[in-house]
């Protein structure tokens, strides 16, 4: 696979890659390059000595408003109260916390913290935070480019932190007008919560008409 491709993209249109996904290696992280890779349906995942690497898998993992699931236990803990959440108030710290205590090793490196932290001042990458008692209860991040959401990472330090934060996110975003929710790859957590598989394909048709949704903001909770 060439590094870099003609088209200034370091990755292969992502209709010619097979299923695992991997359309190109090489290039750099900066904004530009980032929002070009999520606007074409790629998103970059590699460990930290390699070079990088640019995925499109098929299927696509995505979270669909009506696919949702709030279990009945974590509809009680939510109307309880005990959770405070806010929007962009901690960007990289969520994001470092993303990468903390993952046995298999992290792609959240010092290079990616630097790259999705300049997304964030751009205005295009998101975090929102669960506080319980003035604690960081947990967190997800993503990139935002017009209708389109691309959900990177998310964790916990309470339990039901994770899951409060993925409801209270699809929320937000609902009320905002996102119509495509991407999760890229499906986990045992995000499959409980609703997450499904759809053909590449489709994904990519529907992508392309989410990103140029240009009146579509991710603003801040009042």
């Amino acid at each position: 696979m060439r590094a870099i491709l003609p088209n200034d993209r370091p990755w292969i249109p992502p209709e010619l890659a097979d299923g695992e996904g991997l359309v190109g290696v090489g290039g750099d992280l900066s904004a530009s390059t980032l929002l070009k890779a999520y606007s074409d349906g790629v998103f970059p995942w590699f460990n930290d000595d390699d070079p990088v690497l640019w995925w499109s898998p098929d299927p696509r993992a995505v979270i669909e408003y009506e696919t949702l699931h709030v279990s009945r236990s974590l509809a009680r803990t939510m109307r309880k109260g005990i959770f405070h959440v806010t929007i962009d108030q901690c960007f990289e710290r969520v994001m470092r916390e993303c990468g903390v205590g993952r046995p298999e090793g992290t792609w959240i490196t010092p290079r990616m913290i630097d790259a999705y932290r300049q997304l964030h001042r751009l205005g295009h990458a998101h975090s929102l935070e669960v506080w319980k008692d003035d604690e960081l209860a947990g967190g997800i991040y993503g990139v935002a480019i017009g209708a389109f959401f691309a959900g990177e990472s998310m964790f916990h330090r309470v339990s039901d932190g994770s899951k409060v934060a993925l409801v209270a996110l699809m929320t937000h975003l609902q009320a905002r007008g996102y119509e495509l929710i991407d999760v890229q790859m499906t986990t045992e957590h995000t499959r409980k919560m609703g997450a499904v598989e759809i053909p590449r394909t489709r994904y990519l048709r529907r992508l392309r008409q989410a990103v140029g949704k240009s009146h579509i903001r991710f603003a801040r909770y009042e």
